[in-house]
Parts: structure tokens; C-alpha cells; sequence
């Protein structure tokens, strides 16, 4: 891992969760960062539609409703983003010729956004019991005009920044399992933006200990 430059921030707004707080889906939970919020929900494994039927593994379906009106562009940019982030965490292979679908629900969104997504969604597949060969976070960085990296970035600090960046990074290595840019940056911003992220994702993993602790403590 590289060494983070004076000029980067790492602050995160405060996180909240919840799970289990929907009874139809197997699995659910929302995710709080910031004024951004988002709900998740899983369903399945459940019976597929013969056209969608993979032989050896399970298929993932996701679907990002926004605050208000219809799914644009954006959403279905989103979707793709978090199916590959999921597909690459779940062990599939378990559930062949079934069904999964993840149905994520913005609440209200002041900015990383997407990494929201991602955290509301690793907390909805832990917990639907689904068997993952590691759990995920997401981390987003901006970079301001003048240079600085700032981690967690509200709405406004993306609308002032140049370049917006979210990484998923997994459990057990931090590997980044999936990135996603916009606006221009030098390769060394892209190498600082990766290892704040990883840095960050310490953080996020810990949040995610404490919140099952809390949880499975009081059902003792």
C-alpha cells in the first residue's frame, strides 16, 4: 500500500445501519452516511425464469430505485456496478439455476451515493445468510480544484470537485473490486484515491463488526 499525501483527508461522515427492519425480503437493511441514506432488500434464492437460468450458478438481479420518479441512466449505471461488485463476493456456484434479486431504495442522497449502495447492500446479504467469500465496502473520493482529495464527499464537495471516484474494496486483502471515475486525473491521484480508500475501508469493516456485535448481543 502506498503512502497517503499530506494534502488528503480522511475523515468519514458518521455511519448508521439497520438490518432486518423489512419482514417480505429474506434479507434487508439500511445504510446511513452522512444525510445520505439508502435501504436494501434481498430476495432468494428463489425459482428463475427459464431465460434467465444459469446451469452452474445462481443469477443476480439488481435494481436501484431513485427518491423520486423513474430509473435513469444513472440507476442503471449503479445497477451494473453493484451486480459486478455482488457477483464477485457471493459464491454463486452454491445455488445453481436460481434466483437472487437485490432491490436498493434511495432515501435521500447528499453525495457517495454509490458507496452507500455498496454498504447497504453487503449488510442485506449478511444478513440473508448468503454464502460470500468475503464482505465489501465502498469508498468515494473527490478531488478539489486545487488538488485535494477528500474522502466521503458531500453532494456539494462532488458538484466543486474535478474528479469523483468509487471504489469497492473486499474484506480480506483489500483488493479494489471495482472502480468507478469521472472527470480528470493523473495516474498518481488514481494511486492516492486507491490507498485512501483502503485506508478508509478499515473504518467501514470495523463499523460492520460493531453493528452485527450490537445486534446479535441484544438477541442473546
Amino acid at each position: 500500500m502506498m503512502e497517503i499525501s499530506s494534502t488528503s483527508n480522511i475523515s468519514l461522515r458518521e455511519f448508521g445501519c439497520e438490518q432486518s427492519l423489512l419482514s417480505r425480503p429474506d434479507g434487508s437493511a439500511s445504510f446511513v452516511q452522512g444525510d445520505s441514506s439508502v435501504m436494501a432488500g434481498v430476495y432468494g434464492p428463489a425459482e428463475v425464469k427459464v431465460s434467465k437460468e444459469i446451469y452452474d450458478r445462481a443469477t443476480l438481479e439488481v435494481l436501484v430505485q431513485p427518491k423520486v420518479g423513474q430509473a435513469s441512466v444513472r440507476e442503471r449505471s449503479q445497477e451494473q456496478y453493484l451486480r459486478e461488485t455482488c457477483e464477485a463476493s457471493l459464491l454463486l456456484s452454491l445455488h445453481p439455476r436460481s434466483s437472487l434479486t437485490l432491490i436498493l431504495q434511495v432515501i435521500h442522497d447528499d453525495g457517495s451515493l454509490l458507496s452507500c449502495c455498496l454498504n447497504a447492500a453487503c449488510m442485506a446479504l449478511m444478513d440473508a445468510g448468503l454464502p460470500m467469500s468475503c464482505l465489501f465496502c465502498g469508498v468515494t473520493c473527490a478531488i478539489s480544484t486545487d488538488g485535494q482529495i477528500i474522502t466521503d464527499p458531500t453532494a456539494a464537495q462532488e458538484k466543486e470537485s474535478r474528479a469523483l471516484m468509487t471504489f469497492a474494496i473486499d474484506s480480506t486483502e483489500r483488493r479494489v473490486m471495482m472502480s468507478s471515475t469521472r472527470g480528470s486525473f493523473s495516474v498518481h491521484e488514481l494511486q492516492q484515491c486507491v490507498a485512501l480508500s483502503q485506508k478508509a475501508s478499515e473504518k467501514i469493516f470495523q463499523f460492520y463488526r460493531d453493528s452485527v456485535r450490537r445486534r446479535y448481543s441484544k438477541t442473546l
